[in-house]
């Protein structure tokens, strides 16, 4: 009886075993997917992240504000200041 009961007993030590490297590998190619959408988000952010509105120049912070003196030398002679100084000409007829 003791060599059934030992037989037995390797013979459920090996089935724990394969059992425990099985969800080893389970998890171990759960993991592995996980990193690998990881690392093509990662890739597709830096690519992205050159080609953003937000890396042009325009938008870094010292290019984002203008003075007023700027702005006016800027505006002085086009279009939209003649329409708007048109503009306040007619509402002060008004």
């Amino acid at each position: 009886m003791s060599n059934t009961f030992e037989a037995l007993k390797a013979e459920l030590k090996q089935f724990k075993e394969q059992k425990e490297i099985k969800d080893i590998m389970t998890s171990l190619d759960a993991r592995k997917a996980v990193i690998k959408k990881q690392s093509k988000l990662t890739q597709q952010v830096k690519k992205a992240g050159k080609q953003s509105p937000g890396g042009l120049d325009c938008f870094k912070e010292e290019n984002m504000y203008h003075s007023a003196k700027d702005t006016a030398r800027y505006l002085e002679d086009t279009s939209y200041m003649d329409a708007y100084a048109a503009s306040k000409l007619d509402q002060e007829w008004n």
